[in-house]
């Protein structure tokens, strides 16, 4: 590695980590004086505020941003060099382009490492501490299925609720179903079903068994009955923030498990665990294209450079969320609708270094 790399890491780096603090700290102040009231309201103590919400803050903040500061960062310093000759200076010295490239690579590449690790490991922990603090002295978010409840709960047994109490566990008009091979085995239903704290069962009232064996039919009955089953009042309960605290392997396994529940809205969380993949990725994509774009000379200077670089950015993100759309209310795969806004913009990058100066 020579000088000219550890200069432009050290210029990358330096003023990604200044950019992205100066307005981390804006974003804060404008965050407390919205919500200063609340804060007083609700008697919150400065230490929860200050280490519960604020510091857990930061980590997701710094990776929801690191893709826009990563490109603003390599126009301004890139233009700043092109600017004072320093480009054509380390081109004529014998350096070609893509030479030139390494260090941004190097410092564009440990960026998406960070983001990676931030958005699939710490950023879920630091979200269950920060959303406690939400729940508690600013919002409540958790939402309630209570009305014609479809459920699969282990392959082969279905539930049916037609409305759920969430302040009382109970749930009413409660069927449970057993197939096999396709073939109605067994078939419970009871008037209501009560959550039991004690044992952690549900106990049915009025309840009507059905057994089918081959033409055969056992029909019992009774007034009460307790039953266990792979069912609990929480998963009644839809929490909006949930993806948010769950790390890389938690979420991979709450999707298997809502598949094996038949969740209608399985694409959203699809859609979640590959945007956390490829996201890292559009720090590598954004630095090739700022780069491509800040190292020529051009009348105007970083104001033209910038105002280009900023288009491209949002069209970016334009780009991503309408094929995220698609996905969630169309028939586009998750991972395709996800990695087209990258696999697109790779290729702009491509064209644009190909046709920067050499």
């Amino acid at each position: 590695m020579r000088k000219i790399d550890l200069y432009i890491i050290k210029k990358f780096l330096g003023t990604f980590v200044y950019a992205i603090s100066m307005l981390a700290i804006i974003i804060i102040v404008f965050d407390i004086s919205e919500k200063i009231d609340d804060f007083v309201e609700k008697n919150a103590p400065l230490t929860e505020i200050v280490f519960n919400y604020y510091m857990n803050f930061l980590p997701y903040f710094i990776n929801l941003f690191s893709a826009l500061f990563t490109f603003i960062t390599v126009i301004f310093f890139t233009s700043k060099m092109a600017f004072n000759t320093e480009i054509i200076a380390i081109l004529s010295s014998g350096i070609s382009f893509r030479r030139m490239l390494r260090p941004f690579i190097i410092s564009s590449t440990l960026i998406a490492l960070v983001s990676f690790l931030l958005g699939n490991f710490i950023i879920p922990e630091t979200n269950k501490t920060m959303m406690e603090f939400q729940y508690t002295y600013l919002k409540d978010d958790r939402e309630v299925k209570n009305r014609n409840i479809h459920m699969q709960i282990a392959p082969g047994t279905h539930i049916y609720v037609e409305t759920y109490n969430a302040d009382r566990d109970l749930g009413r008009r409660f069927t449970l179903e057993h197939f096999e091979k396709g073939e109605l085995v067994s078939k419970l239903k009871a008037d209501y079903a009560q959550w039991d704290t004690a044992t952690g069962s549900w106990t049915l009232n009025n309840w009507v068994e059905r057994h089918v064996d081959g033409k055969r039919e056992i029909i019992t009955t009774g007034s009460k009955k307790d039953t266990t089953i792979a069912l609990t009042p929480k998963d009644f309960v839809i929490n909006l923030d949930d993806l948010k605290t769950m790390d890389w392997w938690d979420l991979r396994n709450f999707i298997e498990k809502e598949k094996l529940k038949g969740t209608s809205n399985i694409l959203e969380y699809q859609i979640e665990k590959h945007q956390r993949i490829a996201f890292p990725f559009a720090n590598i994509i954004l630095t090739l294209i700022g780069v491509a774009i800040s190292s020529r000379k051009v009348r105007g200077g970083i104001g033209v450079h910038l105002g280009i670089g900023i288009t491209l950015t949002f069209s970016y993100i334009l780009f991503m969320q309408i094929s995220t759309v698609f996905s969630a209310n169309g028939n586009l795969q998750p991972a395709i609708a996800v990695w087209i806004p990258n696999i697109v913009y790779g290729l702009i990058s491509y064209y644009l270094i190909r046709r920067a100066p050499k």
